[in-house]
């Protein structure tokens, strides 16, 4: 089948829609995973053993499953306990759940490496707990894990197309669209890899500057 430039300006206006959500999703993913990572960290290092314990066996559970399992288990069986959400927030949810639970090891590798003397430091200023993570901890734990957690986040971006399963209109979900209505496969699931290809080396180029910015911890 020969190449159609005509099709391809036909069915762009509809891909770009699709790179818009799975941007979107990507970014909003991105901060529900920050968050929850983090939530993750502090509740495992908690002096509470059963809530140490118990979010530790959750955490495994949701690493230990594959995320279009979890997808489908968002969208699909929720509803039968009276909670239904929209496809995209279902999929940025999943997407969130998922990958956070990988940043929360980032985050407690970054916050192990916090010297000793610095908790002992706080200690010894009367911060309290919340001053001593939010002025003391965080501030040096955080710009080493940020190469780290910025893979996870081009990951994230990569694994997108899974949100088709629960009818997210992203990019996959398009091209599909287009390629079932149409017939022709080879523009849109061309346009689709050169859309990844594209933004995937953006954002590769980010890591890379992250890395020189970050990667280096100065003693």
């Amino acid at each position: 089948m020969e190449w159609d430039w005509a099709f391809v300006r036909q069915i762009l206006p509809t891909l770009l829609a699709g790179v818009r959500i799975t941007i979107l999703a990507t970014l909003l993913g991105t901060v529900v995973a920050a968050v929850v990572g983090l939530a993750i960290a502090l509740a495992r290092r908690s002096s509470n053993r059963l809530l140490a314990r118990t979010v530790g066996f959750v955490a495994e559970f949701i690493r230990g499953t594959p995320l279009l399992v979890q997808l489908y288990f968002i969208f699909y069986v929720l509803p039968d306990a009276g909670i239904l959400l929209p496809p995209l927030v279902a999929g940025v949810i999943g997407l969130g759940l998922h990958y956070g639970t990988y940043t929360a090891e980032v985050y407690r590798a970054g916050i192990d490496n916090v010297p000793r003397g610095q908790w002992e430091a706080a200690k010894a200023c009367n911060l309290g707990t919340v001053q001593t993570w939010r002025h003391v901890i965080l501030p040096q734990a955080i710009p080493p894990m940020i190469p780290a957690l910025a893979n996870y986040f081009i990951a994230m971006f990569k694994e997108t197309p899974l949100l088709s399963a629960i009818t997210v209109l992203e990019l996959m979900n398009q091209a599909k669209s287009v390629a079932n209505t149409y017939y022709r496969y080879v523009e849109p699931m061309t346009l689709v890899g050169v859309f990844f290809l594209a933004i995937s080396l953006v954002s590769v180029m980010l890591l890379r500057w992250l890395e020189r910015r970050y990667g280096r911890v100065e003693h």
